[in-house]
């Protein structure tokens, strides 16, 4: 039988880990069972190049991983409930809302 008592968590956070890292975007991934956030920051600007394989025109973005974060399937749901309910409250404080047109323009 599953224990229904409330959860308090006592969350440890080591003083390394207080600054954080700053990430540009996040890269999200799945395998059967796990999802995998890689938060990404630019590393140089941007550069023309030429496709080897197309000789197509591109953009390539430098960018390195700072920060990946494996969580279980079942933690997707209430991470994107936290999301939701975080960029609400952040809407509500500053009156933004989040931009329509993407970071990095051609």
């Amino acid at each position: 039988m599953a224990d229904e008592r409330p959860r308090q968590f006592e969350i440890d956070l080591p003083p390394e880990v207080i600054p954080g890292h700053y990430a540009d975007f996040a890269n999200v991934w799945h395998t059967p069972n796990v999802f995998v956030m890689d938060f990404v920051t630019l590393a140089q600007p941007p550069r023309d190049s030429t496709d080897p394989e197309t000789g197509a025109p591109q953009l390539v973005v430098p960018a390195r991983v700072v920060s990946r974060t494996r969580i279980p399937p079942e933690q997707v749901f209430e991470l994107a409930k936290a999301l939701t309910q975080q960029l609400e409250f952040w809407e509500q404080e500053t009156g933004r809302r989040s931009p329509v047109e993407p970071p990095l323009e051609e």
